[in-house]
């Protein structure tokens, strides 16, 4: 009986010692995308007053949680009985992050372009409350392909290990990616309190203590805006880079026509290429239906002729 018992003990700490070097290869191989995911995650929950930003973020982050619950069983599934969708499904995930990214790009070249008026200030209860459920739907659909990305790398590299080993190593990885990630974004967008929180503790020292807690919080209180902006930037650089790896390593046409280029480069201009046309096609079927006021337009000159 105890020999039965240690056997099984001896069993799992195997398993467990297996498990702990997978996951270190995977979270290697992963580094890369919960970078990307990272900035992505900070510039999506970045812009919220300050009373408003760690609800969001919590928001944010149950939703990242049931991407994972929901992409976790269906990568097991795909991988043992459907393998040859995993490929179709990054495509389209690769589609949606290269026109987020282009997006953004021709958001910044078109107001150079054309000066646009001061963003109107939104005061209204409900609308912000609009506004803000948008932005959060949008985090978590982003989340939710970043994901895709991530647990199919991740289940790349157990592909060869037992069933037992593939779900430790790739849920650890996938925890890894909302935990990590999310928890590193609170601290980031909670940094001006911080900042305020030392100025007000300076107030009651003296002599250099008083000048090393002022100036720290001024430094986080100032550093706090132009962090978010470079995230910003990574992060729309990072929607193109993913997007344009998924079509790089899975295309072979693509990857031939873009070998010419180092790494970086290449998965970023395959990421606007492949954003632009989606852009394009976006806007082009938007000029060709009508808009919100052309219908409800028609709809009310239908009415007054039905009357």
């Amino acid at each position: 009986m105890a020999a039965g018992i240690f056997a099984i003990l001896d069993d799992i700490a195997i398993l467990l010692d297996d498990a702990a070097v997978m996951s270190k290869v995977a979270a290697k191989k992963t580094a890369g995308v919960l970078g990307d995911d990272l900035a992505v995650g900070a510039e999506k929950a970045s812009g919220f007053s300050a009373s408003r930003e760690l609800p969001v973020l919590w928001a944010i982050t149950k939703g990242s949680f049931r991407n994972k619950l929901i992409i976790l069983p269906l990568a097991f599934l795909l991988s043992a009985f459907l393998p040859w969708m995993i490929v179709p499904i990054l495509l389209i995930g690769g589609v949606y992050l290269a026109f987020e990214g282009a997006e953004k790009v021709y958001e910044v070249v078109t107001r150079k372009e054309h000066a646009k008026p001061a963003a109107k200030t939104i005061e209204d209860p409900k609308e912000l409350l609009e506004a803000e459920e948008k932005k959060i739907k949008s985090a978590i659909l982003t989340d939710f392909i970043l994901s895709i990305e991530i647990i199919i790398i991740a289940l790349g590299t157990v592909t060869s290990q037992p069933i037992s080993i593939q779900i430790i190593v790739v849920s650890f990885i996938a925890l890894l990616a909302t935990v990590g990630v999310y928890g590193l974004v609170a601290l980031l967008v909670r940094m001006d309190d911080a900042g305020f929180h030392l100025i007000e503790r300076s107030e009651a020292m003296t002599g250099g203590v008083k000048s090393l807690y002022k100036k720290t919080g001024e430094l986080l209180v100032a550093s706090l805006p132009k962090i978010i902006k470079l995230l910003s930037i990574v992060g729309t650089i990072a929607m193109l880079m993913v997007g344009g790896g998924i079509f790089l390593h899975n295309v072979e046409a693509v990857h031939h026509a873009f070998e010419f280029l180092p790494g970086l480069t290449a998965d970023i201009t395959v990421g606007l290429v492949v954003g632009l046309i989606a852009l394009i096609i976006e806007k082009s079927i938007h000029a060709l239906l009508p808009s919100k006021k052309e219908a409800v337009a028609v709809t009310d000159e239908s009415e007054k002729e039905l009357s």
